[in-house]
């Protein structure tokens, strides 16, 4: 396994060269990171580059870094992660990008690419706001047509802005804003002298 990740490492750092941000090679796994500008390109790269042969997306999502590891992030808030298969070469590569802007975060889209990726962008969209330029059908997948906010931005509210429910006068779905109190629930912890035979 070392040497089919020393070959991977040497052939992604030859084919992107100073595009790289970052290589992190962990648990078995290489994780690249690269500048929104050079996203569309290095994406090119790597599925057309015969050393490197990325020909599958399986997976894209977002993510949301602020409070990362429950503690403040510094750096840029979005981030979209890429997992790429080779099957000429048998292996993978998570590929990382960072949104330029945390007010409105955009990145390339690389469904010209790969055309599995139309659907992860849209749920990525959906669930963190992250825009996708030239995407042709940008559009939520997961919650309703008229759902206030993204999902999971870590400060969305747990009980989300607005409640739906069945109104058997109006005979029709409604919307209302939230009834549900916010409220810290803290466990209830045994403290007992003896607990469990112990003096």
């Amino acid at each position: 396994m070392t040497a089919k990740l020393d070959n991977l490492q040497a052939a992604v750092q030859a084919a992107l060269g100073p595009k790289l941000k970052s290589l992190v090679r962990d648990r078995g796994e290489i994780t690249v990171t690269v500048a929104a500008a050079d996203y569309a390109e290095v994406a090119k790269t790597l599925r057309d580059d015969a050393t490197l042969a990325f020909e599958q997306l399986i997976d894209l999502c977002g993510v949301d870094y602020s409070e990362y590891q429950n503690r403040p992030w510094e750096g840029l808030r979005y981030a979209i992660v890429t997992h790429l298969l080779s099957l000429r070469h048998n292996w993978r590569l998570r590929l990382k990008v960072f949104a330029p802007d945390d007010d409105m975060p955009a990145v390339y889209s690389v469904t010209e690419l790969w055309t599995s990726a139309s659907w992860f962008e849209r749920e990525a969209f959906d669930m963190f706001g992250i825009i996708f330029e030239g995407h042709l059908d940008l559009r939520r997948i997961l919650t309703d047509y008229g759902f206030i906010g993204h999902p999971m931005r870590k400060d969305f509210p747990v009980t989300g802005h607005v409640e739906m429910r069945y109104d058997p006068e109006k005979k029709r779905v409604i919307y209302q804003p939230v009834s549900i109190e916010p409220r810290e629930i803290v466990p209830r912890v045994v403290r007992e002298d003896n607990y469990g035979g112990l003096h």
